[in-house]
């Protein structure tokens, strides 16, 4: 199954694609498909080592052969060479700065730094954030683009008015949105039950990402006080000094310390500390779900980021990608207490349909100021929720629907479709057709998404 039709869980018929490759073109890198930038190999063009570097433009080179796309490159590599953040190989950062001195240094004099001298270095180490021209601030969609761009070949190719496929998200929900909680200190988990408090008022059920040792004490009476309430219970890290990633013998070791703590806890999402990450490497973590690959990385640490707003499986484990900036990098690295650059990744990601989801720190918005910016967002997606029909809902839930929706198939009947598959109840088909140049989506029954 290509990346196409795992993304749009469309019949494969509609969706049949072949790639060609020059056995002798063994160079990666960057290219572009049309708008989007790209990176793999490529027939026929040289790809760059540089994102903002002039890019050979490989749309002019596909073929349609009987309803066929051939691409001059292979779509699964693009696609998971975005994902998977294959990309920053080339540019010397695939994981292998977590464990230079420099970084070693930092996380060994961490614990004896003022907060005031760690968000001065902080702003220091990422004051080049605005020269970063890939992936796209303030969000990357560029696997959605792909993928639509795509599609929408494959309604050319076979002269067709529409294909169907299945939704997104459950009963048609235009958008997904969560909020998850860091917990990173004993302030913060002392400040849990306001949070909650605050969370409720606005009928938002989060999930807690608790820190197993060193940080602070966790009992099972605090584990409960989230649970008996319906907030989530998810496992941060194994104790959030940053070398969780530093080398592969540590990270195994540390991993079935971490896979314990989620078996006793009965929790099945995991959170790495700082969102330090190598993808490759998750197959070590027993859990369903995974949450620390950035959409775009510009304000954090580790630079990258997935370049996609929907979630996507690596190996066995589903990744729920943070695709709005971190409430510490608002407050503490741009310096605002306004919600007007939630709104604006918001709306880029409700465009593609995509999850919406926020890392709230109760650490950090324990002054009023910034819970009332938190407030403000929560009365946003609470009108979102009630005007456009937007999902807000929790990252285990979002995990179900996910693995559901990955399992469910379209079956042709004698007057349309149908959808197989468990959870089918609540999943609608959709079509896509094509309108001025664009795709445009209708639920079944002509519904026009919100």
């Amino acid at each position: 199954m290509n990346p196409l039709t795992q993304y749009y869980r469309c019949p494969e018929r509609f969706s049949r694609i072949i790639a060609h490759h020059d056995p002798s073109d063994t160079i990666k890198g960057y290219f572009r498909f049309g708008e989007e930038i790209c990176f793999g190999k490529c027939r026929g063009g040289y790809p760059s080592r540089s994102s903002s570097a002039v890019l050979h433009d490989a749309l002019a080179q596909v073929k349609v052969d009987r309803g066929v796309l051939d691409l001059p490159f292979d779509l699964t590599e693009v696609i998971d060479g975005l994902r998977q953040e294959r990309y920053m190989g080339l540019a010397g950062s695939n994981g292998s700065d977590l464990a230079s001195p420099v970084n070693r240094l930092y996380y060994l004099l961490r614990p004896f730094l003022p907060v005031a001298v760690r968000k001065h270095l902080q702003r220091m180490r990422l004051s080049d954030w605005k020269k970063l021209a890939f992936p796209t601030w303030p969000v990357d969609r560029t696997v959605d683009a792909i993928l639509e761009k795509l599609l929408l070949l494959s309604l050319r190719a076979e002269a067709l008015d529409r294909i169907p496929f299945i939704w997104f998200w459950p009963e048609g929900a235009p958008s997904c949105a969560i909020i998850t909680h860091d917990v990173e200190t004993t302030i913060g988990r002392d400040f849990c039950e306001t949070l909650m408090d605050i969370d409720d008022t606005y009928g938002v059920k989060a999930a807690f990402q608790i820190v197993p040792e060193q940080r602070y004490e966790v009992t099972s009476s605090y584990l409960e006080s989230i649970t008996r309430r319906d907030f989530e219970v998810g496992v941060q890290d194994l104790n959030h000094d940053g070398r969780l990633y530093m080398n592969k013998e540590q990270f195994r070791t540390r991993a079935a310390m971490i896979n314990e703590y989620g078996r006793r806890w009965g929790a099945r999402g995991f959170r790495a500390a700082i969102l330090y990450r190598r993808q490759e490497w998750f197959d070590a973590l027993d859990f369903d779900y995974e949450m620390s690959v950035p959409n775009v990385a510009h304000l954090d640490p580790q630079r990258g980021g997935c370049c996609t707003v929907m979630p996507y499986f690596v190996g066995k484990i589903l990744e729920i990608p943070v695709t709005a900036t971190q409430d510490y990098s608002l407050f503490h690295i741009l310096k605002q207490h306004s919600i007007q650059l939630w709104e604006q990744q918001i709306e880029l990601i409700m465009k593609k349909n995509g999850l919406i989801s926020f890392i709230i720190h109760p650490d950090y918005i324990i002054s009023r100021p910034e819970q009332e910016t938190y407030e403000a967002l929560l009365s946003h997606l609470s009108y979102l929720r009630q005007e456009k029909g937007l999902w807000i809902t929790t990252p285990r839930e979002v995990n179900r629907w996910w693995r559901q929706r990955a399992q469910m198939s379209l079956v042709e009947t004698g007057n349309g479709w149908r959808i197989e598959g468990a959870g089918n109840e609540r999943a609608l088909i959709a079509y896509a057709s094509e309108q001025d140049g664009h795709l445009k989506f209708t639920l079944e029954a002509g519904r026009e998404v919100r």
